[in-house]
């Protein structure tokens, strides 16, 4: 069996396990439309499904998924701007509550900051420009953890990158309307799938603080 031919055979499992089984359910999705009520912005790696992870039904969350789970600043320049746009569908259309920006560790992504730069060549056309916004949370690391093994330096970029997230979601006037008015609220969440932990930020003690 192909790599193909198995993605087909589980849909048909899926079909006959989950779909007939539970036809009240989507077809309640077809007639009525998503509402969920969580937004999660996850990378595209593919050990980090977070509809997996997190044990969610179909129509809980909207997941907008890209290389190493990034949020760009708000830019209304012309061109493509594919999270940008999920970002507005899910806030001023399906009005969700929550957006969670999910890192994790092992982030290919985030581990092209800390190798030589290869922009311009081929393979490296559009990565490079995409993960310069991430680059304040490496320029914080370099800066102040130059000594520390690069395993560890990545870990803590990781997870700095999803602060520049969360700051780059309020440069967005929806968003940062809604979080004002307190009707939308905003998470950074780190998963490490080699200990199976996840761990929150906390805007208070200014850390991510394992939940599991």
């Amino acid at each position: 069996m192909t790599a193909i031919d198995g993605l087909k055979k589980g849909f048909k499992d899926f079909r006959e396990r989950e779909f007939q089984k539970n036809s009240a359910v989507w077809n309640g999705l077809v007639k009525n439309g998503q509402a969920p009520r969580i937004a999660i912005v996850a990378c595209s790696d593919s050990r980090v499904d977070p509809a997996i992870m997190m044990n969610a039904e179909a129509g809980e969350i909207f997941v907008i998924r890209n290389v190493a789970n990034l949020v760009p600043p708000h830019d209304e320049a012309g061109g493509y701007h594919g999270t940008s746009a999920a970002l507005e569908f899910a806030v001023q259309h399906l009005k969700v509550e929550h957006i969670v920006v999910l890192g994790h560790a092992y982030c290919g992504g985030i581990n092209s900051l800390f190798g030589p730069r290869k922009t311009g060549v081929e393979g490296h056309f559009f990565i490079p420009p995409w993960m310069s916004i991430a680059e304040p949370a490496h320029r914080r690391v370099a800066a102040t953890m130059p000594d520390a093994p690069l395993a560890e330096q990545a870990r803590a970029c990781e997870k700095g990158a999803v602060l520049v997230s969360l700051e780059n979601l309020m440069t967005f006037a929806c968003i940062r309307k809604k979080v004002h008015e307190r009707t939308l609220s905003l998470h950074g969440w780190y998963v490490d799938m080699g200990d199976g932990t996840l761990s929150c930020y906390n805007p208070e003690s200014n850390q991510f603080e394992k939940e599991v």
